[in-house]
């Protein structure tokens, strides 16, 4: 992914080398390893948009972080700042109104969100009660060594999905699917789910398209490594490799082909009004 000469967005949280002091309280119910959440969306799902979990404050801790640790740094902002000037673009000329660019919070272990405390074993997270994306940096590294995706446009997308649900809050979709949830069992809730997964996905690809337009970003490559990216967190991939099996109604992401489907989509059309997938059957996702 071509980002040399691009701007780092100033719309960063640096809390990386501090950590949080207390317990995970309703946090500690969900963390069980980096497959069960991974591209954990909305913590407010999972924490019931608890707003303080842990009760624990900040302490610094070291702040000496390694050349490969910065470069990453550096990426993620350049990354948030191509979604800050492809959405801003996007909503004006589309007449959605002002995008307002959400905070992308650096992290180290744990930290305190708007949603609750937040942990690197559950993945990249959106809380949309304060509108930040949360990444512990160590995550792209076992992207790679547990999963097998690597690559910078992996890396991308990964963000872009955060910032996906985000443009998802803006719009009023993600607030009106979590009352639909909370109205709604289990299995029923995790329907809803997936389609606010796969739309984020594609919102993803929506992004990866209007950067290449504006910047040239996407090399040779760059598209099969998101793709592959996609296709090893969907939750029959991830349940068949956790447990050797997989249980569809408890599926809360879609499948490794759904993911790839929509991403792909995003990519391709780079047109908003190709994603509603509130409006498609099952079948047709």
């Amino acid at each position: 992914m071509r980002l040399d000469g691009r701007r780092e967005s100033t719309n960063v949280q640096d809390r990386r080398g501090m950590s949080s002091g207390g317990k995970l309280g309703l946090g500690g119910i969900i963390i069980v390893g980096v497959l069960t959440l991974l591209f954990g969306g909305d913590l407010g799902d999972v924490l019931n948009n608890v707003s303080s979990v842990g009760g624990g404050v900040q302490s610094q801790g070291s702040t000496e972080f390694t050349a490969e640790e910065q470069a990453l740094a550096s990426f993620s902002k350049k990354v948030l700042a191509g979604t800050e000037d492809v959405w801003t673009a996007y909503f004006e000329r589309n007449g959605l109104g002002e995008y307002k660019s959400p905070t992308m919070v650096l992290y180290t272990g744990t930290t305190q969100s708007g949603c609750g405390t937040g942990s690197a074993s559950m993945g990249p997270f959106y809380c949309s009660a304060d509108q930040c994306l949360y990444i512990d940096l160590s995550f792209f590294s076992s992207m790679k060594s547990q999963l097998g995706a690597d690559g910078d446009f992996a890396y991308a997308y990964v963000i872009a999905h955060e910032v996906g649900h985000h443009v998802q809050n803006l719009l009023g979709t993600l607030g009106q699917a979590h009352q639909q949830m909370n109205r709604l069992g289990k299995a029923e809730a995790n329907r809803i789910s997936v389609r606010i997964e796969l739309q984020a996905d594609f919102y993803a690809g929506v992004w990866a398209h209007h950067d290449n337009a504006m910047f040239s970003s996407i090399e040779p490559g760059d598209v099969d490594e998101a793709i592959r990216c996609a296709s090893v967190i969907g939750d029959d991939y991830l349940q068949k490799k956790a447990q050797g099996y997989a249980v569809e109604e408890s599926f809360t992401h879609g499948t490794a082909a759904q993911r790839k489907k929509w991403l792909n989509l995003g990519i391709t059309t780079g047109d908003i009004r190709k994603g509603n997938t509130f409006a498609l059957s099952d079948k047709e996702l």
